[in-house]
């Protein structure tokens, strides 16, 4: 398999590892004092999208530029092309059938890969408008897909191809029994990723693109309406959110970075940051890249998966992902 540029990673030698950076007492309950951050693979243009397959032991992520979405074997730690080309997918999650779901930006699109290996479209456009370029998504219990619909993949070349936003930058739901897709959200500026409390009566929605400063919103679920929109954190100064995902005690963990602001520290910033329920900041672990989305996996699901701008790293936890 064709690989890009090797980024060069060194281990801790030393444990507990050091790129761990704890705020809060409450995160040596979800440490574990001899996990320290791997460097799983490297050589991509934009990791994106990780997905734990635990039934093949592996995972899915996108390489989003090199229109490809890559399989890193548990087992043996190689990695192989799943699908090339993949219209520049981004964002990857399981319906409750076990199907690949994939947000497409090349297609604008959401489909869903069947057994066989066949392409279901489960929605490209709404009231007769093409969706943006959705980005991240995820299946509830019930079997409802919710995902974010942002511009960014047709804003260039690079995630996909150049074009003019027809709709706002929604939170859309794909109805489990009629298929039909409502606009739930369309409010917020670069809507992204996107997680559930563990019992699924909050929804936690990252807006990159909002002013002053980048913030993840909080709202009660019902059924398929959204209430009580709330900041759940801001991240103030020159932070910004990405991906994001919930562990089964109800923290919930962001891929971080710079928001692009000139003077930005990028060393402190690039990583994952770690917040309870409460939005108390747990803990920040540092990362040399910008980490871009993470899940949990793993045969005991209690390994953090971080697709990280040219790479993908893990870290085992003393914490299980929310299913």
């Amino acid at each position: 398999m064709d690989t890009g540029p090797q980024y060069t990673f060194q281990p801790s030698q030393r444990l507990p590892d050091p790129r761990i950076e704890v705020f809060d007492e409450r995160f040596m309950a979800l440490r574990l004092l001899s996990g320290t951050v791997e460097q799983l693979a490297t050589g991509f243009y934009w990791a994106e999208g990780p997905q734990w397959f635990g039934d093949a032991r592996h995972l899915l992520f996108s390489d989003i530029p090199n229109n490809r979405i890559l399989r890193w074997d548990d087992a043996s730690g190689a990695i192989s092309e799943f699908r090339k080309p993949s219209n520049n997918a981004n964002g990857l999650a399981r319906d409750r059938q076990g199907r690949l779901l994939a947000c497409e930006h090349g297609t604008r699109r959401v489909t869903r890969t069947e057994y066989d290996g066949s392409i279901t479209v489960l929605a490209d456009s709404y009231q007769g408008k093409r969706l943006n370029s959705p980005n991240d998504i995820v299946c509830t219990r019930d079997g409802s897909i919710w995902f974010t619909d942002p511009p960014f993949g047709i804003l260039g070349w690079w995630e996909g191809e150049p074009a003019t936003p027809e709709l706002p930058h929604g939170v859309y739901r794909i109805d489990p029994h009629s298929g039909e897709l409502a606009m739930v959200l369309s409010d917020l500026q670069g809507s992204n990723g996107l997680a559930f409390s563990p019992d699924e009566k909050i929804l936690y929605v990252v807006e990159s693109r909002a002013q002053p400063h980048r913030k993840i919103w909080q709202y009660d679920v019902h059924g398929a309406t959204l209430k009580n929109k709330r900041v759940y954190v801001d991240a103030g100064g020159p932070g910004a959110y990405d991906g994001i995902a919930v562990d089964m005690l109800g923290n919930v963990w962001c891929g971080f970075g710079s928001n692009g602001a000139p003077g930005a520290d990028l060393e402190a910033l690039d990583g994952v940051r770690v917040y309870n329920a409460d939005g108390v900041a747990l803990a920040h672990i540092h990362l040399p890249e910008r980490c871009a989305n993470v899940c949990f996996g793993g045969p005991k699901n209690n390994r953090l998966f971080m697709a990280a701008s040219h790479s993908l790293y893990a870290l085992h936890v003393n914490t299980r992902g929310a299913v």
